[in-house]
């Protein structure tokens, strides 16, 4: 196709020495979303340069670790503790960030770049080496990799901590304090605490970390120098805007769909003798190494990783080859292999990032509720989506994409215990707001997106609507790559986008 260029322990002043600066200015405070922080929270004394790379600095909120390395960086980790809730900070969670820098350069005077995980709900990615998207920016930057609240190392929302909430309307309350807004408190936090000066750094923000970015853009413009987005513009409506995100994603999966079955036709059959034979065992579906069961709805769930990401359709493939057991004892009952059940728990990882689950719907909504909107629509393309029907009449069995439906939370293990709380989730209407469009129409932050074409994740047509809200905004549209495109090509990308930001590329 023709290329488009268009809580944690706190170490005693007397553990480590101390050197204390006057004060960082306070956090400016573009919008109430911020909630007066500067006004409550006790100002932190930022670290001056040339600090010795070896000590632990710290305070009550934020503790330093030592430098250590990969192969061609070095690495440090950052614990910050921060308000549950910013507008009353009593309850507090910790937030872990690790920043990245180039081997030597520790001490350095270079500036920092902030990355933002896409999800909702996932961490930010554990550097072994220099390489990819990192290794170029660490030319440039002191790379800030941050475990978005309820990720990785930052106060995690696992399907265990979260039993400790004990009643569903409890979880669906705490649960209301993970979404963007939030997370860019934190970000807004941590700053101000750990780049010299409280200066303004760069974002990167990847998928939902682009939607972050651009709540960012909206309530705290001030505390950035530029932003790059990579497949993360973020549809910007009053209300709800699920239902339109899941209209418009619903063709592009289609097109997926007939993608992936002209690439591998032989699947055809094999996917439809797999639905066949789940649909016939008692109970309706597999029973999951986990303890959860597969049905045809289930499967249909593998387009999520599949279809959307490069690699995806070769692995999805690879995957059905090995499907069925081998049959060792002449009349053994056929039954699917352990391999392939184990691979699709691998595949949909809830059971590790129930956040995803939880507020995949909720991230659209502005003062309104979703309602299922993922299964609204999936319902209003019953004919084409019907597994058991396109089974029975040995046509494609089409794969669903980035949705999440109410049945999961009775089919997936992990989920079980969540069921009354994704229902009061997807019920509740006075989600605050995640975007300002007034701000947006004014911005004067340098952005540059990278806007991929045939994304089925974050729809062109949504992504090109905001665009146009954003004032100054440069745009690299290409069908190149797909969602996945930072991880895929991850050095042309973040040259891309920093080229257009300093004048190196054309943008117009």
């Amino acid at each position: 196709m023709r290329k488009l260029t268009c809580p944690t322990t706190l170490f005693t002043p007397a553990q480590f020495p101390r050197w204390v600066p006057p004060p960082p200015p306070p956090l400016p405070l573009p919008h109430p979303l911020l909630f007066h922080i500067a006004r409550r929270l006790r100002p932190f004394a930022v670290p001056r340069r040339g600090w010795r790379a070896s000590m632990d600095y710290g305070t009550k909120d934020h503790i330093s670790g030592h430098w250590y390395s990969v192969p061609d960086l070095s690495l440090r980790d950052h614990r910050f503790s921060v308000p549950l809730d910013y507008s009353s900070p009593s309850d507090r969670i910790t937030v872990f960030a690790r920043e990245v820098i180039s081997a030597g350069k520790e001490e350095k005077q270079v500036p920092y770049l902030l990355y933002l995980q896409g999800g909702p709900g996932f961490e930010s990615p554990r550097p072994a080496e220099a390489s990819g998207w990192m290794k170029r920016a660490c030319e440039e930057y002191r790379v800030i990799l941050l475990d978005q609240r309820g990720t990785g190392l930052s106060t995690p929302l696992t399907v265990s901590s979260l039993s400790q909430l004990g009643s569903a309307t409890k979880l669906a309350d705490y649960m209301k304090h993970f979404r963007a807004d939030s997370i860019v408190n934190d970000a807004e936090f941590i700053r101000v605490r750990l780049v010299p000066d409280a200066e303004p750094w760069t974002i990167l923000g990847q998928s939902y970390g682009g939607f972050c970015a651009v709540t960012y853009l909206s309530f705290a413009p001030k505390g950035l120098k530029s932003v790059l987005l990579t497949g993360g513009l973020p549809p910007i409506g009053n209300g709800c805007t699920a239902d339109t995100v899941y209209k418009a994603c619903f063709e592009q999966v289609l097109s997926q769909n007939e993608k992936y079955y002209k690439r591998f036709p032989q699947d055809i059959a094999v996917v439809c003798e797999v639905v066949n034979y789940l649909a016939k065992l008692e109970g309706g579906g597999a029973l999951l190494p986990s303890g959860g069961i597969l049905t045809p709805k289930g499967l249909q769930t593998l387009g999520l990783v599949a279809l959307g990401s490069g690699g995806g359709f070769e692995r999805l493939h690879f995957m059905f080859e090995r499907v069925w057991d081998p049959i060792l004892v002449p009349g053994a009952k056929k039954q699917i292999s352990h391999y392939f059940l184990k691979a699709y728990e691998s595949w949909i990882q809830f059971d590790t990032n129930p956040i995803y689950a939880l507020l995949h719907e909720a991230i659209y909504c502005q003062g309104a509720s979703s309602r299922w909107s993922a299964h609204k629509i999936r319902g209003e393309h019953e004919d084409i989506f019907n597994p058991i029907q396109a089974a029975k009449e040995a046509r494609p069995v089409y794969f669903t994409g980035e949705m999440i439906f109410p049945w999961m939370f009775d089919e997936i293990h992990a989920l079980r215990p969540f069921k009354e709380t994704a229902h009061l989730l997807a019920e509740k209407q006075d989600w605050p707001p995640l975007y300002d469009v007034k701000v947006l129409n004014n911005n004067e932050v340098p952005v540059a997106a990278a806007v991929y074409y045939e994304d089925m994740y974050v729809n062109f047509n949504v992504a090109m609507e905001t665009a146009s809200q954003i004032a100054g905004i440069r745009l690299w549209v290409t069908n190149e790559f797909m969602h996945s495109g930072l991880r895929d090509g991850g050095p042309q990308v973040f040259d891309q986008l920093m080229g257009m930001l300093q004048g190196r590329k054309p943008w117009f």
